[in-house]
């Protein structure tokens, strides 16, 4: 597929090709380079609803083709828990974990599987999951090895858990009605310092898009959701705007701590509009930044 091609199937108008030129580009050359010398390359891409991580990584995959470099992508939203799996979990632990999203409600696992096929060259597996019926897929699609480049995306990618004494406040309304005592993000907490530190030590390389502030991820993900009904009044899993607040309630704490830690480890930060496009390009991908690399 060309640049242009998939700018038509991703809905984006014919000047998105300025972006891919002057942003994604030079990102794409900056892990080629990190290819020629570490292959396989593993490399996160962490962003919150709506900053774009999957129309990045849709692109990185072209233009690393074009290096002669095979690039697929993992979500991290693939690798949740069946809703089986995350029922129980809801039982035994915590109802607030029936509700994808959060670290617990994944199988990191999966995740650190997928990485040892790619690094040992081995085809395999790839989950998918399906947010229409909130469960994973039972049609798994298969990537023939080898791979050269594993783009893990995600919104909690990377992410470092939080110091105890954080947790103690609640800091939305979800938090202060429906986990009173604190035991749902002390759980995450606690998923973040086990095995999700163990899948995201995996990464090679670490780009963070951005957004300005947690209003920007409600107004982003509320336009996700205008888009979803105007192509489908009838889709399942459409929220109203309180069912959206309250979705969103379950990301806020998190984000908030990934926006303030994550630029200080990132390899490459893009700091990301209103519009979801890309301000600026990192320093170190500046043409004298590459030259130096």
């Amino acid at each position: 597929m060309t640049i242009d091609q998939l700018i038509t199937a991703h809905g984006l108008p014919p000047a998105y090709s300025v972006v891919v030129e002057q942003f994604w580009q030079p990102l794409a050359t900056a892990i080629a380079r990190a290819a020629a010398s570490k292959k396989p390359l593993i490399v996160g891409i962490n962003g919150a609803q709506g900053s774009g991580k999957s129309t990045v990584c849709a692109f990185l995959e072209v233009l690393l083709a074009a290096r002669q470099l095979r690039a697929v992508t993992l979500s991290i939203d693939d690798l949740y828990l069946t809703k089986a799996e995350r029922m129980a979990v809801a039982r035994e632990v915590h109802p607030l974990f029936s509700i994808r999203g959060v670290p617990g409600t994944h199988a990191p696992g999966l995740g650190m599987a997928i990485i040892e096929h790619v690094r040992a060259g081995r085809s395999f597996e790839m989950p998918r999951f399906d947010k229409g019926t909130d469960d994973r897929s039972s049609h798994p699609e298969r990537i023939e090895g080898p791979v050269d480049v594993l783009l893990l995306e995600g919104w909690c990618v990377a992410c470092r858990p939080q110091a105890d004494e954080e947790l103690l406040d609640p800091i939305n309304a979800l938090e202060r009605d429906e986990d009173p005592e604190g035991i749902w993000r002390a759980v995450v907490n606690l998923w973040l310092r086990g095995d999700y530190r163990v899948l995201f030590d995996q990464l090679d390389m670490l780009v963070m898009l951005k957004v300005e502030d947690f209003d920007s991820v409600r107004r982003n993900r509320a336009l996700q959701e205008d888009k979803l009904r105007a192509r489908n009044p009838k889709a399942p899993g459409l929220m109203s705007k309180a069912e959206l607040d309250r979705f969103l309630d379950l990301y806020e704490r998190l984000t908030l701590h990934m926006l303030e830690d994550l630029p200080r480890r990132a390899d490459f930060v893009f700091d990301i509009g209103p519009d979801q496009l890309p301000k600026s390009l990192p320093p170190r991908l500046a043409p004298q930044g590459l030259a130096k690399a």
